[in-house]
C-alpha cells in the first residue's frame, strides 16, 4: 500500500506543467538523437546533462529530462536500423537483422510502427518491475556495509568482462583505465595530491562531465569524420505506416517473453540493452522460427529485440536507485548528474528523496506513453532527419559538447582535456576498446576505494572481512562465475561443433 502511495505521490511530481513539459522535450530530443547513427543515449544524456545543471533545473526535474532521452534513445535508435541498416547504437544491433529486409521488401512503415509498441510493452514492464522490485531491494540493500559494497562493486566488474562476448579483455582494460582516471587528485583520506603532474587544475581530480563528453562525443565525432556516412541506402518510402491484427498477434508472446528477460537482464550490472537484444532475438529464433524466415524480413524478429533493449534500459535504472552501482553506461552517467547535485544514489534514497525518485518512475510511465504517441504518426518526419549530412551534424554537436563542458566551471583546461580525451577514446574505439566499462571504471572507482578502506579499518588490516557475510560470499560466487562460465560456456559449444564435424 505504502508503494502505490508513493506512486501517487510521483505521479503529482511527474504531471505538473514544467516536468510534463521537459519529460515531452526530453522524449523528442532523445528519439532525434536515437535515430542518428552512432550516437545513442549515452551521447545524448551526456550532452544534456550540464546544459540541464547550468539551467537550473530542480534535481528531479533534471533526473526526469535525462530519463526521457535515455527512453527516447532507446525507441529512435530502430528507425536507422530498419530504414538505413546502421543502428542508431548498439542496443538496435538485432532489429536491423529483420527490419532491415522488411524495408526492403515494401514493409518499413510495419517494422517501424511495431518496434515502437514493441518498446512500449518493454518500457512499460520494465517500470512495473521497478515499481514492484526497487523498493524490496533497497530495503535489503540498507543491510549492506563497507565490505559488501566493494563486494557488489566487483561483480559489477565481472559482470561487464563476462557478458562481453569474445572482448572481456579489452572491457577490462577500458575499465582498469577508467579506474586509474578515478584516482586523479586529492586523496581524501591522506590529503595527498595524487597523479595531478603539479597542475593545479588537477587538484579536485578530472570532472566526470569532461570523462564523458570527451571519451563519448568528440569520440563519436572524430569517428564520424573518418568514416564520411552518407545516407544513400536511405529508404524513404515505408509503405503501409501500421500494423495489423494478425502482425500484432504473431508478436505478443515473443514481445512479452523478451520484455521480462529484458528487465532481468538489465539490472545486471553492466549487461545492458545490447546483451538483451541479443539473447532475446537468440531466444526467439530458437522458439519460434520453425520456417527459417529469422534474419530476411520476420516481424517476430523485430520485435523481440525492441522490446527487449527497452526493458533493459528501464530496468538498469534498479541497481541505480536501489544500490547507487550503474546497470548500464548510460545510467553511469545519470549517477554524475545526481552527483551535481549532492545527491548520492543507493537504498537511503527512498527514504531521504522520495519525492525525487517516485517522481521519476513516474515520469518513466508518462514519457513512455508520450513516446508511443510521438513516434508512430511521425516517422514519416524522423526519416528526413537521417538525411542530414555530416558537414552540418558535427559542428552542431561540437558545439553543444564545448557549451556543456564550459558551462560548468568555465574554465578552458576542462575544454583541451575534453579533446585530449576524446584524441584518447577514439583511439581506443578503433581497437574495439568499449567505453561504457571506463565509465563505470570512473563512476565507481572513487566508491570502491573508499568502501575497501573502511572495511579494512574496521578490522585494522585483516582483509578476511571481505568475505565474512553470507551477501559477500554470495557476490564472490557470483563475480567468479560471471568471469568463468562465458568463456567455459564458449569452449563447450565448440567442442560439441568439432565432435559433430568428426
Amino acid at each position: 500500500m505504502d508503494v502505490l502511495q508513493y506512486l501517487a505521490q510521483g505521479f503529482g511530481v511527474a504531471l505538473s506543467p514544467q516536468n510534463l513539459a521537459i519529460a515531452a522535450i526530453g522524449a523528442l530530443i532523445g528519439t532525434v538523437v536515437g535515430l542518428l547513427p552512432g550516437l545513442g543515449p549515452i551521447n545524448g544524456v551526456a550532452i544534456l546533462m550540464p546544459l540541464a545543471f547550468a539551467m537550473k533545473l530542480p534535481p528531479e526535474s533534471s533526473l526526469i529530462l535525462l530519463a526521457a532521452v535515455y527512453i527516447g534513445c532507446e525507441y529512435g535508435g530502430r528507425i536507422s536500423s530498419i530504414l538505413l541498416n546502421v543502428p542508431g547504437d548498439a542496443g538496435a544491433i538485432m532489429t536491423a537483422l529483420d527490419g532491415y529486409p522488411m524495408a526492403r521488401n515494401g514493409a518499413g512503415g510495419v517494422a517501424l510502427s511495431i518496434s515502437a509498441w514493441s518498446s512500449f510493452i518493454g518500457s512499460l514492464i520494465a517500470t512495473i518491475g521497478i515499481v514492484l522490485f526497487a523498493p524490496l531491494l533497497a530495503q535489503w540493500a540498507l543491510s549492506f556495509g563497507p565490505a559488501e559494497y566493494f563486494a557488489l562493486m566487483c561483480f559489477a566488474f565481472a559482470c561487464i568482462a563476462g557478458l562481453m562476448g569474445d572482448a572481456p579483455m579489452k572491457a577490462g582494460i577500458a575499465a582498469v583505465i577508467g579506474l586509474a582516471l578515478s584516482c586523479v587528485g586529492l586523496d581524501s583520506n591522506s590529503g595527498v595530491y595524487r597523479f595531478t603532474g603539479g597542475n593545479v587544475h588537477l587538484s579536485d581530480g578530472i570532472q566526470f562531465i569532461v570523462v564523458v563528453i570527451g571519451v563519448f562525443s568528440i569520440s563519436e565525432i572524430l569517428l564520424m569524420l573518418e568514416q564520411h556516412a552518407s545516407s544513400a541506402g536511405l529508404i524513404t518510402e515505408t509503405g503501409r505506416a501500421l500494423f495489423n491484427l494478425r502482425e500484432l498477434a504473431s508478436t505478443w508472446w515473443g514481445t512479452v517473453r523478451s520484455s521480462v528477460v529484458g528487465f532481468f537482464v538489465g539490472v545486471l550490472p553492466g549487461a545492458g540493452a545490447t546483451i538483451a537484444s541479443a539473447m532475446t532475438y537468440a531466444m526467439e529464433k530458437r522458439l519460434t522460427d520453425r520456417e527459417g524466415t529469422f534474419g530476411r524480413g520476420d516481424i517476430r524478429g523485430v520485435a523481440a529485440p525492441e522490446a527487449a533493449n527497452n526493458s533493459a534500459a528501464a530496468g538498469s535504472f534498479v541497481p541505480m536507485l536501489t544500490l547507487g552501482v550503474p546497470g548500464s553506461g548510460t545510467t553511469a552517467v545519470m549517477v554524475g548528474a545526481l552527483a551535481l547535485y549532492n545527491i548520492t544514489p543507493g537504498p537511503a534514497l527512498f527514504t531521504q528523496q522520495p519525492t525525487l525518485v517516485w517522481g521519476l518512475i513516474a515520469s518513466m510511465f508518462v514519457a513512455n506513453v508520450m513516446l508511443l504517441v510521438i513516434n508512430i504518426p511521425l516517422v514519416g518526419v524522423f526519416t528526413k532527419v537521417l538525411a542530414v549530412p555530416n558537414w552540418m551534424l558535427v559542428p552542431g554537436i561540437l558545439a553543444v559538447s564545448a557549451v556543456g563542458v564550459y558551462a560548468v566551471h568555465a574554465t578552458t583546461f576542462d575544454l583541451l582535456l575534453m579533446s585530449a580525451l576524446g584524441v584518447a577514446g577514439w583511439l581506443l574505439r578503433k581497437q574495439g576498446v568499449p567505453m561504457a566499462p571506463l565509465i563505470l571504471g570512473f563512476v565507481l572507482g572513487d566508491l570502491m576505494e573508499q568502501n575497501l578502506r573502511r572495511a579494512l579499518s574496521i578490522t585494522n588490516g585483516d582483509a578476511s572481512i571481505l568475505v565474512e557475510s553470507p551477501i559477500s560470499i554470495g557476490l564472490w560466487i557470483g563475480s567468479a562465475a560471471m568471469v568463468l562460465l562465458p568463456p567455459l560456456l564458449r569452449l563447450a559449444r565448440r567442442g560439441a561443433a568439432v565432435a559433430e564435424v568428426t
